[in-house]
């Protein structure tokens, strides 16, 4: 006779193991003490067998009888319910440990020993604060390109325009590392190039995606022409300061042996001393270029016949567009805005930041007195910027 719920429900403990049958191998299992399950037996491969189907009354009898027929199939089509659940089982399990997160940190942990402790941070950061949240805990193989956008486009709605495009970017090397260890089919990721809206660097064109600030470095770096312009280019970006600022540089600011490049502040667009830490990079630049010039007064002096004036500031900029950067592309003033950019994205204090793009207070106190402001912070900064910086120039990602 078949169970029914009221009969089920009334079932009580008696101190002694309970069977009582639904037909069909399905019978409600009841222990001594009057806890109730569901069991199934059946025979496979001439062999009598027994498997749980869940404790009562989480499982229902309506829910007892579907996996009863459930497994009835299986033994239609030759397959053991037993060895089809082990399986589930472990194909769950391995979903699990695929999950974005899992490969995530994986591919993380893989590459980021290569990149500068700054680029490290910013990068885990992304996942952590915006991709692990929302889809980390998913099977990375189950990902569709439509749950990825919505991710983004939580990004892109709080005005986080810059860090979805990153966020895409680290989504696709993760997917991609994926494909390459046999846990995803394909880079969903690359399926939404063109998805986010475009960033916009600003009044001054500006290159600020990472592989494309490393072509450009390249580029500077394999330019054989003039000398003082392929110096003057190479430190832009390691120094960040305004072009005028660079190209009349004096050597009297310069101060090789404490690593400092201190500007007047007549020659500042704030008319505020400021004080530039130099990394390594930089100096080994400035040591360059005082072998050819540091018998003068300007750093890069003009190259033309009766001048003793610096070099014409039209130079670098004529270079950089023979590089191949179009007008709306990049500016010599864009590397401030490079630096700018790549900076707070890599997490560094936005105080920081201002400070040595010399963004001054223009009154007050304070105003006379900050050009050494956050100099040992900076100094790092600059250090970790230039080093990050080489890291793209010599890595084709």
């Amino acid at each position: 006779m078949k169970l029914t719920d009221t009969f089920i429900r009334h079932v009580t403990a008696n101190g002694k193991i309970q069977k009582h049958s639904d037909g069909g191998g399905l019978f409600l299992y009841v222990t001594p003490t009057g806890k109730k399950s569901w069991r199934l037996a059946y025979r496979f491969a001439g062999k009598q067998k027994l498997i749980s189907l869940g404790p009562y009354p989480s499982v229902s009898l309506r829910e007892a009888r579907e996996k009863r027929e459930e497994a009835k199939k299986l033994l239609r089509e030759h397959t053991d319910p037993s060895e089809a659940r082990r399986q589930a089982r472990e194909a769950a399990a391995e979903a699990a440990r695929n999950s974005f997160e899992d490969v995530a940190r994986e591919w993380y942990a893989k590459y980021s020993a290569k990149w500068v402790p700054a680029y490290q941070k910013a990068v885990i950061r992304i996942m952590e604060e915006n991709l692990f949240p929302h889809i980390g805990k998913r099977p990375i193989n189950a990902i569709t390109p439509r749950e990825l956008l919505a991710v983004l486009r939580r990004m892109e709605e709080r005005g986080a325009l810059t860090i979805a495009h990153k966020a895409l970017r680290d989504a696709g090397r993760i997917f991609r590392y994926a494909v390459v260890t046999g846990r995803a089919e394909h880079d969903i990721a690359a399926d939404l190039r063109g998805a986010l809206a475009p960033t916009v660097n600003g009044h001054h064109a500006a290159i600020t995606e990472p592989v494309a600030v490393g072509e450009l470095l390249r580029r500077i770096y394999a330019y054989k022409g003039n000398f003082f312009i392929s110096r003057a280019l190479r430190l832009a970006p390691l120094v960040f300061v305004r072009a005028n600022e660079l190209i009349r540089a004096e050597w009297e600011e310069i101060n090789l042996e404490a690593a400092e490049w201190r500007i007047p502040a007549e020659r500042m667009k704030m008319k505020q001393i400021h004080m530039v830490p130099l990394s390594r990079q930089a100096l080994v630049i400035f040591h360059e270029l005082h072998e050819k010039s540091g018998d003068g007064r300007f750093v890069f002096p003009g190259n033309r016949t009766g001048t003793n004036g610096p070099m014409y500031r039209g130079g670098p900029l004529r270079v950089l567009r023979q590089l191949g950067c179009a007008t709306g592309e990049h500016t010599f003033h864009g590397f401030r805005s490079m630096a700018s950019t790549l900076l707070n994205e890599l997490g560094y204090s936005t105080d920081w930041i201002e400070r040595q793009l010399a963004h001054c207070e223009r009154n007050g106190v304070r105003a006379a007195y900050n050009y050494a402001e956050y100099l040992p912070e900076r100094r790092r900064m600059v250090q970790e910027y230039a080093d990050y910086l080489d890291m793209l120039r010599g890595k084709v990602q």
